[in-house]
């Protein structure tokens, strides 16, 4: 039976969000996203965390994501602008559902994010070791890592890359968008992070982790130690 932590602030909501997984065969244990709740065993052995929000309020989704690890993060919200969904998974989440839901579609989703971290943790192995490569087809704008192969488009590859020849370092947005998209970074400019937020479900689709890429809150954006 698989675990899920339900993050909720509204008891009213999260009751019933209970009821619905429980009915689905699922182990839920529910809180609000406290420092005592982050360190409980509860998160720790959680298979999967479902963080229901008010897209304006993001701190829960922050807080989890920043210490979540491959933890698989489902994101409800009332909301369903492509805006809202976009910074939602730029801030950690691997799947987003618009509310209310369809508590069959909610199960069969929430099985597919699990299925996925499974296959990653069985099947990839990151490390220091010789086995851990990456390479890139400028032509075929194709990025290789350890035997896996993803295509991309000319903008996706190209920041990847550009990510990637500066592992260790925190690239900025406005360094991105100027030297990738060749424009300024405007204040409502989403380009980049659609771009950024692309790249990372083409990695999760070939069972690649999503943290390869990580945001930096406030600054930019990063390429994973584990290269």
């Amino acid at each position: 039976m698989k675990q899920v932590l339900l993050v909720d602030m509204d008891s009213t909501s999260r009751g019933a969000l209970q009821q619905v997984l429980v009915a689905e065969g699922y182990d839920v244990a529910v809180g609000n996203c406290s420092e005592q709740l982050l360190s409980k065993a509860t998160f720790v052995s959680a298979d999967l965390i479902l963080i229901a929000l008010d897209i304006n309020d993001t701190s829960a989704l922050e807080s989890i994501s920043s210490i979540g690890g491959s933890k698989p993060i489902m994101v409800l919200s009332t909301s369903d602008k492509e805006e809202d969904r976009i910074k939602a998974y730029e801030l950690g989440a691997d799947d987003f559902m618009a509310r209310p839901v369809n508590p069959r579609e909610l199960s069969i989703r929430m099985q597919a994010l699990c299925r996925r971290v499974d296959s990653t943790m069985n099947n990839v192995r990151f490390g220091h070791d010789a086995s851990n490569k990456i390479a890139f087809d400028d032509s075929r704008f194709t990025v290789s890592i350890s035997e896996t192969s993803v295509s991309l488009t000319q903008t996706e590859f190209s920041l990847f890359k550009y990510l990637f020849e500066r592992k260790g370092q925190v690239i900025t947005k406005q360094e991105l968008q100027q030297r990738i998209l060749h424009k300024e970074l405007g204040q409502f400019d989403r380009n980049l992070d659609m771009h950024i937020s692309n790249t990372r479900r083409k990695l999760a689709a070939k069972e690649l982790p999503k943290s390869l890429i990580n945001t930096v809150r406030g600054k930019g954006y990063s390429i994973s130690s584990v290269f």
